[in-house]
């Protein structure tokens, strides 16, 4: 057989296997897209939660608890107090639409970061602010935040910025309370849990205390 020929038969052969190696990359599933977690404790946990579902670039938000002892602790012995725990939440975000720089300066217009004995009616250690981060330069982020928020405001915030912890999801009745459908009893009288959860939020007088701190800078006011 000639050279000729030999080039002849190759090529039908190597068409045939870059049209495979093409299907194949088609078929293969897309790499996932990276995501990124921040861990703050901002009072109830509900309304942290509800305020940044909101938010695009997020991806999911999950109540929980964090920075204490107690082993998967339940809601009733971290509201009791002793566990050191903070009633959190962990935020799952994609970097590439919402940066955590964006995220933490959002969360400090979201609360009173001036209060260290908790947050608007809710009163004790586990309602407290806080923010967590597992790494320097998260440290660095959550510090810059912290400085241009108390430049904004005119006044000391005591949020502090602790070493991430063990968080543990809160129990599944407290995910997504703020939309939930379940028929629950309430000092309001029986209600569904998104009203329950908005009756609550305006008794506790969240959104006031957040625009009469913040102003114009305030956020999430009537979530």
């Amino acid at each position: 057989m000639t050279r000729t020929a030999n080039l002849g038969f190759l090529k039908p052969v190597l068409l045939s296997a870059l049209i495979v190696l093409t299907l194949l990359l088609r078929a293969a599933p897309a790499a996932a897209a990276e995501t990124d977690t921040l861990t703050v404790a901002g009072g109830c946990f509900w309304c942290v939660e509800a305020d940044f579902e909101s938010v695009p670039g997020v991806i999911g938000v999950v109540s929980g608890y964090t920075g204490g002892t107690t082993a998967n602790p339940t809601y009733d012995q971290v509201t009791r107090g002793g566990t050191g725990h903070y009633e959190a939440v962990q935020i799952t975000f994609d970097p590439a639409s919402v940066s955590r720089e964006t995220l933490l300066n959002m969360f400090f217009r979201s609360i009173d970061p001036t209060d260290a004995g908790g947050q608007f009616c809710d009163r004790g250690d586990s309602y407290r602010t806080a923010i967590f981060v597992s790494d320097t330069g998260e440290k660095a982020v959550a510090e810059q935040a912290k400085a241009d928020a108390q430049t904004a405001l005119g006044q000391s915030i005591v949020t502090p910025i602790l070493s991430q912890e063990t968080f543990y999801p809160a129990e599944a009745y407290h995910q997504d309370y703020y939309k939930g459908t379940k028929l629950v009893l309430t000092r309001f009288g029986p209600k569904r849990q998104h009203s329950a959860y908005k009756a609550y939020r305006n008794a506790c007088g969240r959104d006031a205390r957040v625009k009469q701190l913040w102003g114009s800078e305030a956020l999430f006011a009537g979530s």
